[in-house]
């Protein structure tokens, strides 16, 4: 149920258009400031999660390592993304708190 409800935040931040996605946007948008949270697919590969593990200690920028790529890309819509990059402090405090086993809002 969590990541059902992580997902959905997920695909409103996308129709706020609130995200970065795919590796070469997110970590644009990190180096411009703009990410909070950064979402990372369990099966992404080594070098994509230690290059993106870096980039979140480097930039104080939370981590999450959750879902699949096929689960993420279909949460945005898109297709083969692994990594996406939200913009939006409630949204990212939101996903933190479920992803903590906290309850969504309302």
């Amino acid at each position: 149920m969590t990541n059902n409800k992580i997902l959905g935040l997920i695909g409103l931040a996308t129709r706020a258009r609130k995200i970065a996605f795919g590796a070469d946007s997110v970590e644009l948008e990190i180096k411009k400031k703009k990410v909070k949270l950064i979402i990372i697919a369990e099966d992404s590969s080594e070098r994509t999660k230690n290059k993106f593990r870096k980039l979140s200690e480097e930039y104080n920028i939370p981590i999450i390592e959750k879902e699949t790529i096929e689960t993420l890309s279909k949460a945005i819509g898109k297709d083969n993304k692994a990594i996406i990059g939200i913009e939006d402090i409630n949204f990212s405090k939101e996903i933190i708190k479920i992803n903590n086993g906290g309850e969504i809002i309302g």
